[in-house]
């Protein structure tokens, strides 16, 4: 495992320069759910000397109610899913229902099904083991800015209308002929970004960029995922466009 340098940052105090080195996590609280301890233990300290304050669970059922109530103030949630009395999805679905906090699934399955199971459960991202420990920083960082930055796709409008498609952006609920349909976050995120602008061709760049802050190109194939699940569930497979070699597109229905 390779541990990733904690950046260099020049600070003048007004009297002369001088070189200090300050953690990345800054004091983010991380819940780590692994029931190896000298796993557990190692990369707590790898991720203490980045700044975070990490809270160990070794159990599913631990790693629940350290999140009660309403995420008890964890800005991300490390989920190992080989877990001693539940299975790692079972225990993803069961945080999504009671916290938005942002969940990355870290685990030796490596295989498309296992990944797309995961993101389909709610998982904000998937790291394989072994994985690079700078790149695990980085995408912690990635989906904790999502989540605390305010949100790029609301606008100043309070819905949008996409024939018998509506979406609230205060609340985050989107209903069909009002019926409430339940979106994971980025399923909404991604909706109400091309629901901004209809017809008009989002580059998979500028996609992933917007929702996923992030360049990497492994999130190609996490997009391609997000858009097959929301044309399933609003059972409208023809609402979001594939622009080939470019990106996505909604396309507004006939008034």
């Amino acid at each position: 495992m390779v541990h990733a340098r904690v950046p260099v940052i020049y600070k003048n105090d007004g009297n002369r320069d001088r070189t200090t080195a300050e953690p990345e996590g800054a004091g983010m609280r991380l819940l780590l759910v692994e029931d190896d301890n000298h796993v557990a233990a190692a990369l707590s300290a790898v991720l203490a000397r980045h700044g975070f304050q990490v809270t160990h669970a070794r159990s599913g059922e631990e790693a629940l109610q350290a999140l009660v109530p309403e995420g008890n103030g964890f800005g991300v949630v490390l989920l190992d899913l080989g877990l001693p009395d539940q299975d790692g999805y079972e225990v993803c679905g069961k945080i999504r229902k009671r916290t938005s906090t942002p969940v990355i699934m870290v685990t030796a399955r490596a295989d498309v099904r296992s990944r797309i199971h995961g993101l389909n459960l709610g998982a904000d991202d998937y790291v394989v083991k072994p994985y690079d420990t700078g790149e695990l920083l980085a995408r912690i960082h990635a989906v904790s800015r999502r989540t605390v930055q305010e949100d790029p796709v609301t606008g100043g409008e309070s819905a949008l209308l996409l024939g018998s498609v509506r979406i609230e952006l205060p609340t985050r609920q989107v209903s069909v002929d009002g019926a409430a349909i339940q979106l994971t976050r980025k399923e909404f995120d991604l909706l109400a970004l091309l629901a901004q602008r209809p017809g008009v061709v989002f580059r998979r760049e500028q996609i992933i960029s917007e929702v996923w802050r992030t360049s990497w190109e492994g999130t190609g194939r996490t997009l391609e995922v997000h858009v097959a699940s929301l044309r399933a569930k609003l059972r409208q497979p023809a609402l979001i466009e594939t622009v080939r070699g470019v990106g996505y597109r909604l396309v507004a229905p006939a008034a």
